[in-house]
């Protein structure tokens, strides 16, 4: 159980501090521990190092207010201790692929790396922690409708681009994804990432052969390659449905909304086209 703590006080530690300096060394100081523990237990739960972890969630924020305030760009990469405008805006193509000021006129979502949920679980070799995030947004408005479909994406094949070409090669296929989603929902369908490699649209739609037509619009891409580093990626997702009021049957509680939308994932696992569950 040290180590689920280590890492708990770690992803608090950074949450609290995204607007401010942070060294690896005072995150150590307040888990209690070494840096080398620190960082062998971050990567042993996240696959990945605390300064990529970092990286992209204050980039995710930095997202979140171009797209929901009235911040200038300075004031943001100021905010986000970038020390200027070019830095900053470097940084976010590098994870975004397109400047700050064309991701605020093309873009309509934000939430590509959520906050990551310690889960002692994955101590028992169950999953790793990086697959659970936080879904309180998604949690409130499922909350708030009770009409619709929900729809669900599964990146294809995530693992193994992973361990074969690297997690920058994956990560610009979760991006991938998440732009053809994105892209799909418009201004009028929020858009979350709900695990490593799972998304959900709250559509707003009720026919099921406007849901059909919906995820096809993203299905259709399926096997598009992206390139990186010279490389070819085939990008590829499945998609499934449940309606609203399913998930909301009986005020479900927040611990069981992972399961309800893992259900809906797993259901569409042998189909090519998006599966129902009604």
């Amino acid at each position: 159980m040290k180590n689920f703590f280590i890492f708990a006080d770690a992803v608090n530690y950074i949450e609290e501090n995204l607007c401010g300096e942070i060294k690896q060394e005072d995150i150590a100081a307040v888990c209690c521990c070494s840096l080398s523990s620190l960082q062998k237990v971050w990567r042993y739960c996240t696959h990945t190092s605390l300064k990529e972890y970092i990286s992209k969630r204050r980039l995710t924020r930095c997202a979140e207010d171009i797209m929901g305030t009235d911040m200038t760009l300075t004031e943001i990469a100021m905010k986000y201790q970038y020390n200027s405008p070019e830095v900053f805006t470097r940084a976010f193509k590098r994870l975004w692929g397109i400047s700050p000021s064309k991701f605020k006129c093309e873009r309509h979502q934000a939430g590509i790396f959520p906050r990551i949920i310690p889960d002692e679980n994955s101590l028992k070799g169950e999953r790793h922690m990086g697959r659970k995030v936080d879904i309180t947004e998604l949690y409130n408005v499922l909350k708030e409708n009770r009409d619709g479909y929900v729809l669900c994406f599964d990146l294809v094949g995530l693992d193994k681009i992973n361990k074969s070409l690297g997690r920058k090669a994956g990560d610009g296929a979760i991006m991938e994804a998440f732009r053809r989603i994105d892209e799909m929902a418009g201004e009028d369908m929020p858009v979350f990432r709900i695990g490593g490699d799972e998304f959900a649209a709250v559509t707003g739609l009720s026919e099921k052969k406007d849901v059909e037509e919906a995820a096809d619009k993203v299905i259709r891409h399926n096997g598009n390659p992206i390139s990186c580093d010279g490389k070819e990626i085939p990008v590829a997702v499945r998609a499934g449905a449940i309606k609203l009021s399913e998930i909301c049957k009986g005020n479900i509680r927040y611990n069981e909304l992972f399961e309800r939308l893992q259900d809906v994932i797993n259901n569409s696992l042998n189909s090519e086209k998006v599966s129902f569950i009604s």
